[in-house]
């Protein structure tokens, strides 16, 4: 199989229509200064629909063997833009504090640099649990605040908010932990017949 036939699979199409959504959701979100309800509405949808195609994708790239170099490398950059729109965004329209969106971005930014990294080593290293929570966490709390609620629901945007933020911080102090366990392994030597493993 070629190159570009081994690209050509449904879990990449929907990493590539989840970057087609990237606009639109800044562009939804922004949409008569973040003020036009069915506009919040539907940045909300938008949302909702690429965090669903960023389970499935993986679901089905890992379960039919259909994970390929740009799949590991498009996946989290796409992710990590959408998540980063709505970040900014809602930082754009004085909704949250920059320093949120600053910190957050910087921890994402930083770990996903690093992934790609020790994907150049041929080596994984797999989600864990509370980089699971994360994802929910922040999915649920840009939710909140993409929607266009009352303001009684205010405090649950903000702990919620908060909650994400706290796991987002400390999942990434964790994987750079990671990261320098593994290089100080690979510096000692691995032993004999080690390989990395593909996920």
């Amino acid at each position: 199989m070629t190159r570009l036939g081994t690209v050509r699979n449904v879990p990449n199409g929907l990493t590539v229509l989840r970057l087609l959504l990237v606009p639109l959701l800044g562009w939804l979100l922004l949409r008569h200064g973040g003020d036009d309800p069915a506009s919040r509405i539907g940045a909300f949808l938008t949302f909702a629909v690429g965090l669903v195609t960023d389970r499935i994708d993986g679901e089905l790239a890992r379960r039919y063997g259909q994970v390929t170099d740009f799949g590991k490398i498009a996946d989290p950059i796409v992710d990590k833009a959408l998540t980063g729109t709505a970040f900014v965004g809602l930082s754009m329209l004085g909704e949250l504090p920059w320093w949120v969106t600053a910190l957050v971005l910087v921890r994402e930014i930083g770990v996903t640099g690093l992934r790609l990294a020790v994907l150049r080593r041929a080596v994984v290293m797999p989600a864990g649990r509370g980089g699971k929570v994360k994802t929910v966490l922040q999915g649920l709390a840009l939710g909140l605040y993409l929607l266009p609620l009352p303001a009684w629901a205010h405090p649950v945007e903000v702990v919620t908010m908060a909650a994400a933020v706290l796991i987002t911080v400390l999942t990434g102090v964790d994987y750079v932990a990671q990261a320098v366990r593994q290089r100080a392994a690979a510096a000692s030597g691995p032993p004999a017949g080690h390989g990395g493993v593909a996920g």
